[in-house]
């Protein structure tokens, strides 16, 4: 039997952990008081989501109606309400959207939201007169959109190996922030290895490490046990 809190290593019949004081849980005096009580939370009914997301979904097409007639009726265009619209739409999109779905699918949902992420980003390009979205802004959303479907992918249907996904992850990511620095460089000619080296290196360094932890069993083991993976 272990501490729940520091991991140390408990005698039989200790009321305490001789080292931290933390109060000895033990999982078998809990059976009989969890025998009469479902293992899990009742999923609140999909019904009850239906009147709040509608009620928002009102709120934020009147908010954006709001600020499109004002633009209209001061400026003669759309002006500044165009970046809350598309701001707006992008935060229903991501928070909002799946919410809508009984069971919303991430594998979906991950890279729409990165797609409208880069909708965005285009017309704020295209009002702004820049140059700046196909060589930097679009390549750099799309990298991390990958990474980010790739992690949720191995996450949701690999129920092994946390260690070595999570290392392979922070390895990737050092590895991007390299690219999204040349993607920099070659929009606004600011230079390489400025911050990226930084990135890559602490990500590196400890995703290094999970994944070495991952595969040496007794480092593993007492990284579970310690933090409770």
């Amino acid at each position: 039997m272990y501490c729940v809190k520091c991991g140390v290593k408990l005698q039989e019949g200790v009321g305490c952990c001789p080292l931290c004081g933390t109060p000895v849980w033990n999982p078998d005096d809990q059976v009989a008081r969890r025998e009469n009580y479902p293992c899990e939370y009742p999923d609140k009914p999909y019904n009850e989501r239906i009147p709040g997301l509608a009620f928002a979904t009102v709120v934020i097409a009147a908010l954006c109606l709001s600020c499109l007639i004002a633009c209209l009726r001061t400026y003669g265009s759309m002006a500044w309400s165009g970046y809350v619209i598309l701001g707006t739409a992008v935060f229903y999109v991501i928070i909002l959207l799946p919410r809508w779905f009984r069971h919303p699918h991430p594998m979906i949902f991950v890279p729409v939201s990165f797609a409208a992420v880069c909708g965005c980003l285009l017309y704020i390009c295209q009002r702004s007169g820049g140059h700046w979205f196909w060589s930097f802004a679009f390549p750099s959303v799309m990298l991390v959109g990958l990474l980010t479907t790739g992690a949720v992918a191995l996450y949701r249907y690999i129920r092994r190996h946390r260690l070595i996904i999570t290392g392979g992850v922070l390895m990737a990511i050092g590895a991007a922030s390299m690219l999204v620095e040349l993607f920099e460089d070659l929009t606004f000619h600011t230079g390489m290895f400025n911050w990226s080296l930084y990135s890559a290196t602490a990500f590196g360094i400890f995703g290094l490490f999970l994944l070495l932890a991952g595969i040496i069993r007794p480092l593993r083991e007492h990284l579970e046990k310690k933090f409770f993976l």
